[in-house]
């Protein structure tokens, strides 16, 4: 059993989710303390420069949007690795490890016989010198390099949840961020996962577009809006969902443009429309679930969640149902790959990522 700490910033730039657990890696899990640190105005535009460096420039080289945004990810992030030892009055030398997953500033999936490329701003070797506990960072890079799409990397962890709580499957976990991924466990076997299309990208994007907020509390503004069906089926013509899977997005790799001719509130509600159809289409293309569970920002969306409902025929829950939390669920997962990292575990499966073979990917770096 270890003590790990893991740590997830999402694509939504809103702020750090650390969560302090002791596992094994494998099937145990108990959650000691957590901790949220919002990014501020300021943090939030270095990062979003990176971002849009990063979908102008690509691959070629280093840039100093990312030097000044690796600056903010390593202050961010160790300041809620100090707050999570302050809660439970630890010393760093108490602690095994640190999961580090980074900032996603660019996903380009592989295609077409080319391979894909990743980039996760965040430097394992500064954290873990700021912090002075190891740290497991580069959760992608070997995925790719054996084949994979790099992502989603959570849902191992999702199988043992559903797991370790006996649920009789099929069971889908569905996280909701920016982008919306898919962790199928079935009765027996390998689970398979593959990212379903657009989460609440789209929709922040159209808020603060519109309205200056950056998303849609309680799915106010959809609720008074009407679906356009000639704009939902525009967004469901994207040529990624003829694509099998395995298979990975860019939160960027949607646009805005179809639902621009639209008002605020109908354009919100066609949004969440798009969201929920292509996740129930997601689900439906591998069978039939017997319970579905949403993690991640888009459960606290009541109409997403009620639109999600009505397509599938059934109830769908929050994580919350089963006592998980959805909230820090990612920052648990990088702790618990963290732990299998050490192990020499599998981090993700041909049936998770497309790698030819199962890999343990991640990277570790020591302090000092």
């Amino acid at each position: 059993m270890k003590r790990v700490i893991g740590l997830m910033s999402g694509t939504s730039l809103d702020g750090v989710d650390g969560a302090l657990i002791t596992t094994d890696g494998e099937d145990v899990v108990t959650q000691l303390a957590s901790s949220y640190r919002a990014y501020s105005a300021h943090e939030r535009a270095v990062l979003q420069a990176a971002v849009d460096t990063a979908l102008n420039w690509g691959f070629s080289g280093p840039q100093p949007e990312f030097d000044a945004a690796e600056s903010v990810l390593t202050r961010a992030h160790a300041d809620v690795v100090g707050e999570l030892l302050g809660d439970v009055m630890l010393l760093e030398d108490e602690v095994d490890l640190i999961g580090f997953h980074g900032q996603t500033v660019i996903h380009r999936a592989p295609e077409g016989g080319r391979a894909g490329r990743t980039l996760q701003i965040g430097s394992g070797k500064a954290l873990a010198h700021a912090t002075g506990i190891p740290v497991i960072f580069d959760f992608r890079s070997a995925d790719m390099e054996a084949g994979g799409h790099g992502a989603p990397l959570v849902p191992l962890y999702h199988e043992a949840l559903v797991r370790g709580a006996d649920l009789q499957g099929p069971v889908a976990i569905v996280n909701i961020g920016g982008v919306a991924n898919v962790s199928w466990v079935p009765e027996a076997g390998d689970p398979i996962a593959f990212d379903t299309g657009p989460g609440n990208g789209l929709i922040d994007a159209w808020m603060l577009e519109h309205t200056g907020k950056s998303f849609d509390e309680g799915g106010a503004l959809a609720a008074r809006g009407a679906v356009n069906e000639t704009v939902l089926e525009q967004l469901m013509a994207h040529a990624y969902f003829s694509k099998p899977p395995p298979k990975s997005l860019d939160r960027w790799d949607f646009s805005l443009d179809p639902v621009c001719g639209l008002g605020p509130e109908d354009g919100a509600a066609t949004l969440v429309e798009f969201t929920a159809l292509s996740i129930v289409q997601a689900l439906n293309s591998i069978g039939q679930a017997r319970q579905v569970f949403i993690t991640g920002g888009g459960r606290h969306n009541p109409v997403l969640m009620q639109r999600l409902s009505a397509r599938l025929g059934f109830k769908v829950e929050p994580v919350e149902a089963m006592e998980w939390d959805g909230d820090l669920m990612e920052a648990e997962a990088f702790a618990w790959l963290a732990a299998r990292v050490e192990k020499g575990l599998p981090t993700s499966l041909p049936s998770t990522t497309g790698c030819q073979a199962p890999v343990c990917g991640g990277r570790r770096a020591e302090p000092g």
